[in-house]
């Protein structure tokens, strides 16, 4: 069994289909077949069979479609810290829910990266239903965000940050001084962050508990970019209650007083269960915890992005 088998079975298993796998990995469907050939005859199982409706995997073939992402991302992940130790640096690779990578993750790693000047952090930004995935795929060392409702129970999960989501306007806005109904609500222009669009998290269930239409709902390409049009005037936000809370103190925004107008969350580190109590992975676990994590988190200070160079990943609503 060859790394490229297991990569054009894994693609294959991904995408329900030989052909797409194909494209997906720039070679040829004869080639995919030709893999797909090999191992069926080394494991001696069918691996899959074709249907009116697509694929069909056998019980082998789902087994082997889960230890093909963990092998091949064994293999990644060797080859980065063969090469790590080469040059004597160590690589964190976060995956974080968007509500947490813009408004606490960079006082976390600033602090937490500060502490060792041999470490890099590399960040992406992912929804909570693609935690599990990412970490037994070893694709990331940590995710953090919510638990999500699917989330793999051999994964470990460490809490470490409650947080308030509330409703702002600005000063001006024809809300900004009354108690406000659900029907005055839903009849709002809503500016909202990516966390708007995940599968989970307190922003989601908000906009679902106050049954906001999707398009009264406009969703920016940061947090920070639907506040500040908020503080025109122009519609509603949800933000963490200490992002908001020197706005609202200054009187650049208005807290929403009102039912399902604030809501709590708490933030979590998933990590895989095996990694050494010595390990940068348990490490940064512990450290989300202490004090001087929290308060790093909920200061908002930036971070200097030279320092740990992330990768970041942002996706484009219209």
């Amino acid at each position: 069994m060859t790394p490229t088998q297991l990569r054009a079975f894994a693609a294959v298993a991904r995408r329900g289909s030989v052909k797409e796998a194909s494209v997906d990995l720039g070679v040829s469907d004869a080639a995919i077949s030709l893999h797909m050939a090999q191992l069926r005859k080394e494991l001696g199982d069918q691996l899959f069979v074709r249907t009116a409706s697509g694929l069909a995997f056998t019980p082998g073939g789902l087994r082997l479609a889960s230890r093909a992402a963990e092998m091949l991302g064994l293999q990644d992940r060797t080859i980065r810290e063969v090469s790590q130790a080469g040059s004597g640096r160590r690589l964190l690779r976060v995956a974080a829910s968007s509500l947490f990578a813009e408004h606490a993750a960079p006082g976390l790693i600033e602090l937490f990266t500060s502490r060792a000047d041999d470490l890099d952090v590399e960040m992406s930004v992912a929804t909570p239903t693609q935690f599990s995935t990412m970490l037994l795929a070893r694709s990331v060392d940590v995710a953090i965000g919510p638990v999500p409702p699917d989330v793999d129970p051999a994964l470990t999960r460490t809490p470490f940050l409650k947080y308030q989501v509330v409703a702002v306007v600005g000063p001006g806005h024809p809300l900004a001084r009354s108690r406000v109904s659900m029907d005055q609500l839903r009849e709002q222009t809503w500016l909202l962050g990516p966390a708007a669009a995940a599968e989970g998290g307190v922003v989601p269930q908000m906009l679902r508990r106050i049954h906001v239409p999707e398009d009264h709902q406009r969703i920016f390409q940061s947090a920070a970019a639907a506040l500040e049009e908020t503080q025109r005037g122009t519609g509603v936000s949800l933000a963490p209650s200490f992002v908001v809370a020197q706005d609202v103190a200054e009187g650049r925004l208005v807290k929403l007083a009102g039912p399902g107008l604030q809501a709590e969350g708490t933030w979590n580190a998933l990590t895989l269960p095996e990694h050494s109590p010595t390990s940068t992975v348990a490490e940064l676990a512990r450290f989300v915890s202490t004090p001087r994590a929290t308060q790093a988190m909920l200061r908002g200070s930036g971070v200097n992005v030279g320092h740990f160079k992330p990768s970041v990943h942002v996706t484009l609503w219209s």
